[in-house]
């Protein structure tokens, strides 16, 4: 069995595979990339048996079969090649890999493709396209805001649901929530189901570069992500996840309806301050205290084993009556930073009901952010 492909080409594709592969592995094959050749395209396939990432790349050969060619060794070998053409002979019998660069041979001992563990199928499910930024700016706004307690796997993901006006978002870890609509993303019908952590940092970083339309079919068990669907409907890669089982929080019912206290202000200035202020926050709570009175708000932290204090006042807009407020300043600083408006609006009701962060421009008429943050008990 014998090919030629480019080597950046080849390389490009394998680090975006890499992601998969988990440091230690239960199965030693799963180390590895399997390559299969069939009609002059190569598929080359990662998975940790959870997720699995399959790319297609065309080269020259008449030869079809399948060998597992160890991950590591073959990414480093590639890292220290210009670009050029390299020829991979593969004796399929004693498993024997070797690559030919314009420097000189390599050779490797690969492992018997037929083990590699096949991907899931997504029979029987339901299907719906989106622009690929989409669906990476979807993500990058929801995920930070999902848990990582094993004891709550189904707030370790990001909960999608598909309706006929729309598409959903959510991520939570009981602390803060981020709830991201689309209104262009529009389904057949109804569906919901929950997207682990490890896949949706895959994609949203594989989909950024702009990779077109993305297809999205689910069922009860499996979703697949394809993408770089060319016009005659061929697919270049896929990604395919095991979804979290489980019934999702009712996140509807944890949004207070009613908050007529109304601030607003400069994001940068809020975010800079928080960062500055939280230096000197007890590093067990991270507690800022905001105090809101006409159009100024306070923002202090202390921490009084090390009797360490800061104060910073800013202008803001402000609508309602005077309270004082704490957060914690960590979480204020991750939804602030994924704020794209130059101004930020916080909506309140009480000193201990939850608070609401909304961008106070829309980045577009279908999009909508709104962000809630769990408030800390102040200790007067």
């Amino acid at each position: 069995m014998k090919f030629i492909v480019s080597s950046s080409t080849l390389l490009k594709q394998l680090q975006v595979l890499n992601g998969v592969l988990n440091t230690s592995n239960t199965l030693p094959i799963l180390d590895n990339f399997l390559f299969e050749i069939e009609k002059g395209t190569l598929t080359i396939s990662a998975s940790d048996l959870e997720t699995t990432i399959t790319t297609h790349l065309t080269v020259e050969s008449k030869d079809s079969g399948n060998v597992a060619v160890p991950a590591r060794l073959l990414i480093d070998t590639l890292k220290t090649f210009p670009e050029q053409p390299l020829t991979f002979s593969i004796d399929k019998k004693r498993l024997a890999i070797e690559i030919s660069s314009d420097y000189g041979k390599y050779k490797i001992t690969g492992q018997n493709g037929d083990e590699f563990p096949k991907a899931p199928s997504v029979d029987n499910g339901q299907s719906i396209e989106m622009d690929g930024t989409v669906l990476s700016r979807a993500v990058a706004k929801t995920l930070f805001a999902a848990g990582n307690d094993e004891l709550r796997p189904v707030m370790s993901g990001v909960f999608v649901q598909f309706a006929t006006d729309g598409t959903t978002f959510v991520a939570t870890d009981a602390h803060k929530l981020v709830r991201y609509r689309r209104a262009d993303v529009k389904a057949t019908g109804a569906a919901s189901f929950i997207l682990p952590r490890k896949p949706l940092n895959l994609l949203k970083n594989i989909l950024s570069t702009g990779e077109g339309v993305v297809r999205v079919e689910y069922n009860a068990t499996n979703a697949r992500f394809s993408w770089g669907i060319a016009p005659d409907g061929s697919i270049g890669s896929t990604l395919i996840c095991r979804l979290i089982d489980g019934k999702y929080p009712n996140y509807d019912a944890v949004i207070p309806k009613n908050n007529p206290n109304k601030l607003t202000i400069d994001t940068t200035a809020l975010l800079g301050s928080i960062r500055r202020v939280s230096i000197f926050a007890n590093k067990t709570t991270h507690q800022v205290r905001l105090k809101i009175a006409g159009s100024e708000l306070n923002i202090s932290a202390e921490d009084l084993d090390f009797s360490n204090e800061a104060a910073e006042r800013l202008t803001c807009s402000y609508a309602g009556d005077d309270m004082e407020i704490g957060f914690n300043s960590r979480f204020l600083v991750e939804m602030l930073t994924n704020i794209d408006s130059t101004e930020a609006t916080i909506e309140m009701s009480a000193p201990n009901r939850a608070g609401i962060l909304l961008p106070s421009q829309k980045a577009g008429d279908a999009e909508d952010t709104l962000m809630l943050v769990m408030p800390v008990m102040l200790n007067n």
